[in-house]
């Protein structure tokens, strides 16, 4: 008889076991498609934005530009993704886009639209508050709050390789190598110190180190765009679209 009821006791225990491990994956996936969902929702936004909207100066067709790059980039990223972190990531890069498509409305004077969610590290980095032109290793740099034809770059503001890159137009995008390489050149400290040493509103209007603290300090070999996750990029859009406003 006791035999019999140890034997019951382990058989509940195992279906007890069976039972949770089934409903932990059940709710996993449950997580992982609305994930999925909430994901696809802001990558169709983008989508309808890269596909209908016309640059008409420099600034917005570049903005443009990148936002139809990381429409590619998270079209790429949600083919790969197979967890709830990956998926989320594939969201950041749909905001991001987003960014892109409301700084070329703004650079058309445009209605910009409702505001966007956040970045990662975009409000630690903050943003370019002042015209700026300075010279680094004999090349020209600038930086400005506004859209011309001199800074038709645009970087929302964020994390690049570990150090924050504050929200501007700029004369090219300097970033861009550090995205790729996940590192940043020799000869950056001189261009972060220069260009935004003493600019209000930026994480290293105190100085270099000063930025670096403002988000914890960074890891200088540490890549990875905004878009999270752990993909590659996509293959860039660009070119000439339709009207068309809807976030």
């Amino acid at each position: 008889m006791g035999t019999v009821v140890t034997l019951l006791v382990l058989l509940a225990i195992v279906a007890g076991v069976v039972y949770l491990v089934r409903s932990r994956q059940a709710a996993q996936a449950r997580e992982l498609e609305d994930a999925k969902a909430e994901a696809r929702r802001w990558q169709e936004r983008l989508g309808g934005q890269v596909l209908n909207l016309v640059g008409t100066n420099e600034p917005a067709k570049q903005a443009i530009a990148d936002a139809s790059e990381r429409y590619n980039a998270a079209g790429s990223q949600m083919e790969q993704a197979r967890t709830v972190a990956q998926t989320r990531g594939v969201t950041e890069t749909a905001y991001e886009g987003l960014y892109y498509v409301r700084a070329a409305r703004i650079a058309m004077d445009l209605d910009p639209g409702p505001e966007l969610p956040p970045l990662p590290g975009q409000a630690r980095a903050g943003a370019v508050s002042e015209e700026r032109d300075v010279e680094v290793e004999g090349h020209s740099y600038s930086a400005s709050p506004n859209p011309s034809d001199r800074n038709a770059h645009y970087y929302p503001g964020g994390n690049v390789a570990g150090r924050p890159v504050p929200a501007g137009w700029y004369s090219e995008p300097w970033w861009k190598p550090a995205l790729v390489a996940g590192a940043w050149g020799v000869g950056s400290m001189l261009l972060f110190s220069t260009m935004f040493s003493g600019m209000s509103g930026v994480a290293y209007a105190d100085g270099y180190q000063d930025g670096l603290a403002a988000d914890g300090g960074g890891d200088m070999g540490d890549g990875g765009d905004m878009g999270g996750g752990d993909f590659g990029g996509g293959d860039l859009g660009g070119g000439d679209f339709g009207g068309g406003f809807d976030f």
